[in-house]
């Protein structure tokens, strides 16, 4: 039997002069029929604390903990799944 993923991703620190050693390709999944049920939760779960920005990790501030944890509780409730990989940037020489 086939099954269909949808598959999201996104990396970090990849410009290259920003002075960071690593960058970072991350990704998040989850099986098709699944996809409308996890953003309305997630939808759900912004309205419930009032965030309407891009949900960005690293900008976790003390007013909005509360949604980053909820949201993490949510995520390994699911069949959501995560993966990333890590990459040395070559040093510039110049």
């Amino acid at each position: 039997m086939n099954k269909t993923f949808n598959i999201y991703c996104d990396e970090s620190c990849h410009i290259e002069h920003d002075h960071k050693e690593y960058m970072f390709l991350g990704s998040v999944s989850c099986a098709y029929p699944q996809v409308r049920r996890h953003t309305k939760r997630i939808d759900e779960l912004k309205k419930l604390h009032n965030f309407y920005a891009e949900i960005k990790w690293s900008k976790v501030s003390n007013s909005k903990i509360r949604f980053y944890l909820d949201l993490i509780d949510y995520f390994f409730d699911t069949d959501l799944r995560f993966r990333a990989i890590g990459i040395k940037k070559i040093a510039d020489k110049m």
